[in-house]
């Protein structure tokens, strides 16, 4: 892709999604992520009336009194973008690929959170740590962002998710959220997902497309290649052989699903041929709804 096309496709990435942001998607992600974190203050002197939970007992052994430790809200936030770019996001049956769907997404929580002046940083990963920047404030900042996630180049195809999620757990020492964003067509990542989980205000962003998950049930034979090692084999559509991938891959989605469950970590799914942005919507619905309860 040359510069002139990506500067074109950054620029109506902004446009197109700093609208979306003002509109619908600032207020939400205002709604459901300012204010949750709390830091320490300060320690004072305990005052009738004050949750006991609260008392320092260190200090007020050290000194002789009672104190009680006092806290306030974060309201500055850190957001990490965290993409898969494996070989096969630079899959589409559509005409969009789902790296495509990547990057958008992508924008509209980076430009959600520079609206709420939140700090916002991203990480690209195949099997290796392809590229990390750190969280920044800004505009500028932002569409250095979305211009890595539209043409960036990988040196390697294949995928680590544990790779990616144990180097943010080193790397990053302060809670803030996490969206990470692949097919989890990957395997062994479960403990590195529930530590990230417990660190993080962690949202998994599943993105797919549907000709992956079912071969269509035509006569005839389908050349495949694998995306992240570059095997080509020549399957027939009705056969057993089909089956079996088709299979591993709804395996690995409902492994996914279910850690998902268990970490108690809502996730979005989208898939690369329809529309971004009503997926989003109703993530932030069952978020806000999750936290009036």
């Amino acid at each position: 892709m040359q510069t002139s096309d990506i500067l074109k496709r950054v620029r109506r990435i902004e446009i197109e999604t700093g609208k979306l942001v003002s509109e619908t998607f600032a207020g939400e992600y205002l709604s459901v992520f300012k204010g949750q974190g709390i830091e320490f203050a300060e320690v004072r002197q305990y005052i009738p009336g004050d949750d006991v939970r609260s008392i320092d007992w260190n200090v007020s052994a050290r000194t002789g009194g009672t104190f009680v430790k006092k806290f306030n809200e974060e309201r500055e936030l850190s957001l990490i973008i965290a993409c898969d770019v494996s070989g096969s996001q630079y899959f589409g049956s559509t005409g969009k690929f789902k790296s495509d769907v990547v990057a958008e997404l992508g924008a509209i929580f980076a430009f959600s959170a520079i609206k709420n002046n939140d700090k916002v940083g991203l990480l690209l990963f195949s099997d290796q740590i392809e590229l990390y920047i750190p969280p920044k404030k800004g505009k500028r900042h932002v569409l250095r962002i979305i211009r890595e996630l539209l043409a960036f180049k990988p040196k390697s195809k294949g995928t680590n998710i544990s790779l990616c999620l144990d180097s943010l757990n080193r790397m990053i020492k302060r809670k803030g959220i996490l969206l990470l964003l692949s097919d989890f067509f990957a395997s062994d990542y479960e403990k590195s997902f529930k530590l990230a989980a417990r660190k993080f205000d962690l949202i998994p962003v599943v993105v797919r497309d549907r000709l992956e998950d079912e071969f269509p049930s035509l006569p005839g034979f389908i050349e495949l290649e694998a995306l992240e090692n570059g095997s080509r084999a020549m399957v027939q559509l009705s056969s057993r052989q089909a089956g079996y991938i088709t299979a591993d891959k709804q395996y690995k989605n409902d492994a996914a699903l279910r850690l998902f469950y268990l970490t108690g970590c809502q996730y979005i799914q989208v898939e690369a041929e329809g529309d971004v942005i009503e997926p989003v919507i109703k993530f932030f619905k069952q978020r806000a709804k999750k936290l009036r309860r």
